[in-house]
């Protein structure tokens, strides 16, 4: 032991950690970066797709963690397994003190701290992304840790190959193998049963595990890795088939459970109203602060339809048909359309897009041709396209029909915004009324 004098103290100077030289100068900082380097790129590649929405960042996160980061980190941990085989100090380290099983973790959970340190920096930058962003709901954390598992898992699984195969070119092709292998699990058919032993298992953004698959997939991929260094590593190698056996539980479990892994979020079968307004507008709880947005974009709309009979009582955005009373809301989902980074990306088409809800005719086939100066008249009157000048001048160049339709068009807007405000609000009234039609009867004319 070495005594470092200082004045009349001896001060015991004591000899570093032998796992510190592999956490600080190993390849684990290597690692750690490109893993961070690697997830932070793919979800920089599509920012605007994700960012303000929890669910879509956990997705995100999900996908780049199980399809990316689980093939980096099988090639890292078989590349930093092998390292004693291409130094040619296997004998050498099989005379040392420590059994095959303390020198597998010593050199691994530098390693795996690495691996999952990257991750969370990644998945830290992407919530805190959103965090400035959110348009309502709150992060998701246990999928986060779960995905941290699985990584975990990967790089051990990886150093037990890698102490196998002492091939330069074993890492890089247990990458691609990895790589196709869970793009194949998962995206591979459209009724795969297998599908949610992948890593990538997908799931809609609406939509939460129960409350066990995170544990099941924890103990599928975590029992996997175990099976692998206890059939490697331990004196008895029979105590592997424990990790095995809760594994082929855990994915016996998830294969039969199927598409029950996942339910409606509670968060997404929730909504948000603001009542004030004719019709009310109500938005998905997960988007509950773009509220005010939406009713300030819907307000030439509403404005315009105080005192007006016969309208639905709100706007709804709920999965599935809107009730007799209701009109949906136009699409929130997927972000990086409508809503972008937490806000609308265009208050005046959204505003066209939600009048044509009221007065569009959806469920008509074929309406009748003379409906359209009524229809066309009420649209330029609630919330006009912002193509409407574009498709006018359109109409104009074409032929002698097109340009009759044009006039038609024209002298209909100018009649009803030519009525007084309470001729118009009957006017208004009488035409809510008839907006299921696809023809002419009992619709006012203009």
């Amino acid at each position: 032991m070495t005594v470092v004098t200082e004045g009349r103290r001896d001060i015991a100077a004591r000899p570093p950690h032998p796992l510190r030289a592999e956490v600080v100068r190993g390849f684990g900082p290597w690692a750690g970066a490109a893993v961070l380097l690697t997830v932070a790129v793919a979800l920089g590649a599509d920012a605007d797709q994700w960012q303000g929405g929890w669910a879509e960042t956990r997705e995100r996160l999900h996908t780049a963690a199980g399809l990316l980061g689980v093939p980096l980190a099988l090639a890292a941990g078989c590349w930093h397994g092998g390292r004693e085989g291409r130094r040619r100090t296997e004998e050498l380290l099989a005379s040392a003190a420590r059994g095959p099983l303390a020198r597998l973790l010593a050199s691994g959970l530098p390693l795996v701290l690495w691996v999952v340190g990257g991750y969370a920096a990644a998945a830290g930058l992407a919530l805190l992304a959103t965090w400035f962003d959110a348009t309502g709901d709150s992060p998701y954390l246990v999928a986060l840790v779960t995905d941290a598992v699985v990584l975990a898992s990967a790089v051990v699984a990886g150093q037990v190959v890698g102490r196998l195969v002492a091939w330069r070119l074993a890492a890089p092709l247990l990458a691609v193998g990895g790589y196709v292998a869970i793009g194949m699990l998962t995206y591979g058919s459209v009724n795969n049963s297998y599908a949610p032993l992948s890593p990538v298992a997908d799931s809609m953004t609406d939509s939460v595990p129960v409350w066990w698959q995170p544990l099941a997939m924890v103990a599928w991929a975590g029992g996997l890795a175990g099976t692998a260094v206890l059939a490697y590593a331990a004196r008895r190698r029979a105590v592997a088939l424990l990790p095995l056996a809760a594994a082929i539980a855990a994915g016996t479990l998830l294969v039969q459970t199927g598409d029950g892994l996942w339910h409606t979020s509670p968060v997404a079968r929730r909504q948000v109203c603001d009542t004030s307004t004719t019709p009310q507008i109500c938005v998905n709880a997960r988007f509950e602060k773009l509220l005010p947005q939406i009713t300030d974009a819907l307000s030439g709309i509403t404005g315009r339809l105080e005192g007006v009979r016969n309208l639905p009582v709100r706007f709804e955005d709920r999965a599935g048909r809107p009730a007799r009373d209701e009109v949906e809301l136009p699409m929130l989902a997927p972000i990086g359309r409508a809503v972008v980074r937490g806000e609308l990306a265009d208050p005046r088409e959204y505003a066209w897009a939600a009048g044509w809800a009221l007065y569009g005719r959806g469920e008509c086939d074929k309406p009748d041709p003379r409906l359209d100066p009524v229809d066309n008249a009420v649209e330029h009157y609630l919330a006009a396209s912002p193509l409407e000048k574009v498709f006018d001048e359109q109409l104009a160049e074409r032929g002698g029909a097109d340009r009759a339709r044009l006039r038609a068009r024209v002298a209909a807007r100018a009649r009803l915004e030519a009525m007084g405000e309470e001729q118009r609000r009957a006017w208004l009234s009488e035409y809510f009324a008839t907006t299921d039609r696809c023809d002419t009867k009992g619709v006012p004319t203009l």
